[in-house]
């Protein structure tokens, strides 16, 4: 597995056979509103053109229609004919830009050798959800690969720790930029992601969400820091750059 860190959530993944794009996000930096006030967003550039984002890509999946997930200059630049996969109750929408392979992800799928499987995910807790909306994670398995448990935008919460207890994942994506909504928490935090990576002794965790958006709290820096406190080693806890490709085999 290729697992190529873009920009935000955006990921481009080489596994079993296929070039996976993930929530994709092309926004230039600054030509986005802020949400909190402090800077227009996003608060840097893509580290690499549109155009070599997208070579080679076989299927997108969309986690959720938040504008830092899919945004508007991805849904122009994306070919129509893309094989999307969305979370249930966003497929009209997609199609709606024009997409016409466009599949939600009830629970299970296979494409090629690779099986997909929608997780549960909480965009915070309590009453921001109905600001925020519905989210999906998902994991990913195939013959040969290392398992996969991307968890999206989610707090950690029990469905959470229930999916890595029982996938045992060999690799887990986190969101821990800690981002607030109106003083909410919207997606992990170092506390958490330092938690998931005690739940997983096994698994490498690697975190992502950082120093784009104007409504986060925590930084590569912090958490990079927050581990060192706690003992958990850059192997352990990887925290990649944007442009950054990490490679993992079977563990």
């Amino acid at each position: 597995m290729d697992l190529q860190l873009i920009r935000n959530a955006t990921l481009k993944l080489r596994y079993g056979g296929l070039t996976i794009l993930v929530d994709p996000y092309f926004a230039d930096r600054h030509s986005l509103p802020s949400y909190t006030g402090r800077s227009p967003n996003p608060a840097v550039d893509l580290p690499m053109s549109i155009d070599a984002i997208l070579s080679g890509v076989d299927l997108v999946i969309v986690s959720h229609l938040h504008s830092d997930h899919f945004d508007g200059v991805a849904k122009a630049r994306l070919p129509k004919t893309t094989p999307i996969l969305c979370q249930p109750g966003d497929e009209d929408q997609i199609r709606g830009a024009g997409f016409v392979d466009v599949t939600p992800l009830d629970d299970r799928v296979t494409r090629g050798k690779v099986r997909f499987h929608r997780r549960a995910g909480s965009h915070g807790l309590g009453a921001v959800l109905a600001e925020m909306g519905s989210v999906m994670g998902f994991s990913l398995s195939a013959e040969g690969e290392p398992s996969l448990y991307w968890a999206g935008d989610t707090v950690l919460y029990p469905p959470v720790a229930d999916t890595i207890a029982d996938l045992s994942p060999d690799v887990i994506v986190t969101h821990s930029c800690g981002a607030l909504w109106n003083g909410d928490p919207i997606v992990m935090d170092a506390e958490e992601t330092l938690a998931v990576c005690r739940s997983a002794p096994w698994a490498i965790v690697v975190a992502t969400h950082l120093d784009t958006l104007d409504h986060a709290t925590v930084s590569r820096q912090d958490l990079r820091a927050a581990a060192d406190a706690a003992g958990v080693s850059p192997q352990r806890l990887v925290i990649p750059q944007d442009g950054e490709t990490l490679r993992y085999s079977r563990l």
